[in-house]
C-alpha cells in the first residue's frame, strides 16, 4: 500500500495480511511470555531463530537458478530443547510458530 503524503513523499506499508501476520504473531508471543516467570524476551529469540531457512543445494543451469531450502533453525532449536535442562511449553510453542513462519517463507520462495 501507498500513500502519497504530497511534496514527493510517499508512505509505503506492507499488504493487510502481512500487517495482521504480523500483530497475530506478536500478540502470541506476549501472550506465552506471560506463562515464563523470567527470560521473557527468550521466547522472542526461539521464534527467530526457528523462522531461519537455508538453502541445503543449490544448482544453476540456463533456465535459472535452483535452490532446496530447509528450516535448519526449527531442527536446530528442537535439539537444544531437547537436551536442556529449562524446557518450558512456551518455547516449544514459540518454536513451532517460528516454524510456521519458516514453512510461510519456503512456500513464497517457490512460488514467487
Amino acid at each position: 500500500m501507498e500513500f502519497d503524503l504530497g511534496n514527493g513523499v510517499t508512505l509505503m506499508l506492507p499488504s493487510i495480511p502481512f500487517i495482521i501476520i504480523a500483530a497475530v504473531v506478536i500478540y502470541l508471543l506476549k501472550r506465552w511470555g506471560k506463562e515464563m516467570e523470567t527470560r521473557r524476551l527468550t521466547l522472542f529469540f526461539y521464534f527467530l531463530i526457528s523462522a531461519w531457512i537455508i538453502p541445503l543445494y543449490t544448482r544453476t543451469s540456463s533456465e535459472g537458478t535452483f535452490e532446496l531450502m530447509f528450516p535448519v533453525g526449527f531442527i536446530v532449536i528442537c535439539f537444544y530443547l531437547y537436551g536442556s535442562e529449562r524446557y518450558h511449553r512456551a518455547k516449544l510453542k514459540a518454536s513451532l510458530l517460528g516454524f510456521a513462519v519458516a514453512v510461510y517463507q519456503l512456500v513464497m520462495h517457490y512460488l514467487f
